[in-house]
């Protein structure tokens, strides 16, 4: 099995590429080695020493490792973790964890509805597709007064570059698109 690597704009990031399909649905982000238990693989990978966090996408896995950790002494760990993970036949989630959606509540007014609608429909078309090459994802949590909340996940959380994505990217493009946006905050 080979396993491609990528780069992605957060430096503290690698993303990785197994060849086949990772996770079907929605994207899942673990900060942590306990929210990780849901996954057979984000757990193995959180078992070696330098991992801060995994990301799963539909085709990639994200891993994001401690400042004081050198990629060259944890990618050789990282690529045989998802390689064994493969091989192995394992699920991707635990039995049961499809089912535990790591999204929280999204809040707006319902007269508002019509307009979430809208941001959401170029967030899944226009945003997403592109952050997910960076091996990240983002995700619509709120609206209220003419901000929009979103949540930056994977790479793209924590990245420098992260703030000039919403804020040039994102924030213009829904302002231009969406009357009544004003602003975009990352939650």
């Amino acid at each position: 099995m080979f396993i491609q690597t990528e780069a992605t704009p957060n430096p503290a990031t690698l993303k990785f590429l197994p060849g086949r399909e990772v996770l079907s649905g929605e994207p899942r982000d673990f900060r942590d080695a306990d929210t990780a238990r849901l996954s057979p693989l984000a757990s193995a990978l959180f078992s070696l020493d330098g991992v801060a966090g995994v990301f799963l996408g539909a085709d990639f896995v994200s891993v994001t490792k401690h400042d004081v950790v050198d990629w060259a002494h944890i990618k050789p760990a990282i690529l045989g973790a998802v390689m064994e993970h493969f091989m192995s036949g394992k699920p991707i989630l635990a039995e049961g964890a499809a089912a535990q959606e790591a999204t929280g509540d999204e809040f707006f007014e319902a007269e508002d509805a019509e307009t979430v609608e809208v941001i959401k429909e170029l967030l899944d078309t226009r945003v997403r597709p592109a952050v997910a090459m960076d091996g990240g994802d983002i995700t619509f949590k709120g609206y209220k007064e003419g901000t929009v909340f979103l949540q930056m996940q994977g790479a793209c959380s924590g990245c420098p570059s992260s703030t000039a994505t919403l804020k040039s990217g994102i924030e213009n493009l829904l302002r231009h698109f969406v009357p009544g946006v004003e602003q975009v905050q990352q939650i």
